[in-house]
């Protein structure tokens, strides 16, 4: 029981080291997902209004991303920004810059897929429409991202979950340092190792928070929206 007392101690009281960690994960996945968010709108718009050689290849190599595992990208990462790696001298390995990086390979492709099925069945459907209106390809990709915005908004708000829960690629990129690049999920796994169970119930604990906001927020986007 005193584990328990403990983490809801360091849950209530904010400890430092505990609204650090927090801090940083929040900040890595947002910045991740907002980045990720705008590749993958770009693209999935121009996979849907663009038919090319190689389009329907494009799109079994994005789907197939979806299933990277992601210790596989923070080990290629790895060689490519370590000291010997051919972008070493940018030397990010171990800052939360690399982290960034890591989650955007990782949220990206699950954000295209998703992005692209919404908006290519929101273009069949207002295609015929839009083209009677005369309406530009610029307008017209956004007068669909417009009318897409909420399914986009939960395709995000699902990317971000991703993004929060991951450990395999940010515990290889990151090294988990103290004070510098250590975030919720490599902290429960150092903490759990080290026997300091407290801190490691009380970071999965608002892992668990944050699971059900996201949740909440998709809930009250399809009853209220959609």
């Amino acid at each position: 029981m005193d584990i328990f007392s403990d983490a809801l101690n360091i849950f209530i009281n904010l400890n430092s080291k505990f609204f650090d960690i927090v801090f940083l994960s929040l900040y890595v996945s947002l910045v991740a997902t907002v980045i990720a968010t705008i590749i993958s709108i770009y693209i999935s718009s121009l996979l849907i209004m663009k038919d090319f050689i190689g389009k329907n290849f494009i799109l079994i190599i994005v789907n197939s991303l979806m299933s990277l595992p992601p210790v596989v990208v923070g080990l290629i990462l790895y060689i490519i920004f370590s000291s010997s790696g051919i972008l070493g001298f940018l030397e990010i390995l171990y800052t939360p810059t690399l982290m960034v990086v890591a989650q955007i390979i990782i949220v990206t492709p699950i954000i295209i897929s998703l992005s692209y099925k919404a908006l290519l069945n929101k273009y069949i459907e207002l295609d015929e429409y839009l083209i009677s209106m005369h309406t530009p390809g610029l307008k017209k990709i956004y007068t669909i991202i417009s009318e897409c915005r909420f399914d986009l908004l939960i395709i995000i708000v699902t990317g971000l979950g991703r993004a929060l829960s991951e450990v395999g690629a940010v515990i290889i990129v990151g090294g988990n340092i103290a004070n510098m690049t250590r975030v919720m999920t490599t902290s429960i796994v150092l903490e759990t190792s080290r026997g300091e169970l407290a801190l490691a119930l009380s970071l999965g604990t608002t892992l668990i928070i944050l699971a059900v906001i996201i949740n909440i927020l998709i809930y009250i986007i399809k009853q209220r929206y959609l």
